[in-house]
């Protein structure tokens, strides 16, 4: 990465956080968006050759490597990345580790964890670049976040000051979140939180997010409208006000879901970089969302 291309250096990124309130103090100014860090919050990296989690419910047939990947942030203008782990590949986080690593501070982690994981193991994947832990709890049983295991995982992903990342339907996040919120854990709700598609904006489960955002703690990633029905697009559109005035503008966080793993066919990294343009139109709101991941993600 090159000044030239991103308007900032890796250094000026270490500056931390204070120079981030400076440059988004100054999105209103009508800055252009390749002055400020521009952050994709949610993408995955695999290959075939590495092993799959036995019950997954899906294995891709093809690679997304890391090359790949930060190909596509280059592309698209994108400063920085954060891997998600799939979750067929469970909670073998060790290809994860070596492409953070091998990206040499430009990305971050987020993890899939055995709730019995040894604290040594805690501290590498910190030390690596990981930042929190991912809870796909999509066709899952819901965890019993009181056991004695989940105590203390919870407590020590509090204590290193990592998040939650959440995937599951809006109507058990509103019983999901507080158990992490009673804790101090942030957390962060995947891809609009997942409302049922036939009920959209209305869906009770979405309406108790949006009450959830007075918190200041919950973070909702706009992403992957495809994963929320047929009309996803227009859901996502109407979301988007509904979101910002109840979560905040820097509550917010864009992600591409590279490779948009089950949906290949009909969407591409410039397609959903393009949408996020549609349902943000002002420039200077959409500055704010790709660059206000910065210290979330601990840049």
């Amino acid at each position: 990465m090159t000044t030239s291309e991103h308007g900032l250096t890796r250094r000026q990124f270490g500056a931390g956080a204070v120079a981030l309130a400076s440059v988004l103090a100054s999105a209103g100014r009508a800055m252009s968006e390749v002055t400020m860090p521009a952050i994709d919050t949610h993408a995955h990296v695999f290959h075939r050759g590495l092993k799959l989690a036995p019950g997954r419910r899906y294995a891709p047939d093809y690679d997304a490597p890391l090359d790949l990947y930060l190909q596509q942030l280059d592309r698209n203008g994108m400063t920085n990345g954060v891997l998600v782990q799939p979750s067929f590949l469970g909670t073998d986080n060790s290809y994860l580790v070596d492409c953070l690593k091998a990206a040499g501070g430009r990305l971050r982690g987020i993890a899939v964890i055995d709730p019995a994981v040894p604290a040594e193991e805690l501290a590498a994947l910190d030390r690596a670049g990981v930042v929190g832990i991912r809870l796909n709890l999509v066709g899952q049983t819901l965890p019993d976040l009181a056991a004695p295991e989940w105590k203390a995982l919870l407590a020590s992903v509090k204590s290193l000051g990592w998040q939650v990342e959440i995937q599951r339907n809006a109507s058990d996040l509103a019983m999901l979140a507080p158990q992490l919120l009673d804790r101090g854990i942030t957390v962060v709700l995947d891809h609009f939180a997942l409302p049922d598609p036939k009920l959209g904006v209305a869906d009770p489960g979405f309406q108790g997010v949006l009450k959830l955002g007075a918190t200041r703690n919950v973070w909702v990633k706009i992403s992957a409208p495809y994963r929320n029905g047929a009309a996803g697009e227009s859901f996502a559109k109407e979301a988007y006000p509904l979101l910002r005035t109840a979560c905040g503008l820097d509550r917010l966080l864009w992600g591409s879901d590279w490779p948009h793993t089950q949906f290949e066919a009909t969407q591409t990294y410039e397609k959903n970089r393009r949408f996020l343009d549609e349902i943000v139109p002002d420039k200077g709101e959409r500055a704010q969302v790709l660059a206000s991941p910065f210290q979330l993600f601990r840049f």
